[in-house]
């Protein structure tokens, strides 16, 4: 069963092949991936890597963690599951909603 780690503080000069080559000192790599601005394509500093085995991800995180690359002491530790945007506290409708109305304070009332 693969197992998905998480790599940050990367130096913006890292790239998916220097991930590969780190983290095969440590077991069998699936797959390697510096994340990237989808419009300039610069290196968001973090990347995640996934291993074969959850024994060599276990290593790979014993090994690498606070340990230098290119310049930068990456962090590195098991990935979490991506959370939904649209988790229970994002919502939109239900309870709550209402709004308007207001206004017109003195409608009704003699002026004089």
């Amino acid at each position: 069963m693969p197992s998905k780690l998480y790599v940050g503080n990367l130096s913006y000069s890292v790239s998916n092949r220097d991930l590969e080559e780190l983290f095969s000192q440590a077991g069998q790599v699936e797959s390697a991936n510096v994340i990237t601005d989808k419009f300039s394509g610069q290196s968001k500093g973090f990347g995640f890597v996934e291993m074969a085995t959850a024994e060599d991800a276990a290593k790979a995180i014993q090994q690498f963690n606070d340990t230098e690359l290119k310049g930068r002491n990456i962090k590195v530790n098991e990935a979490k599951p991506r959370e939904s945007s649209f988790g229970a506290g994002n919502r939109r409708g239900g309870a709550g909603g209402g709004g308007g109305g207001g206004g017109g304070a003195n409608r009704g009332r003699n002026r004089w």
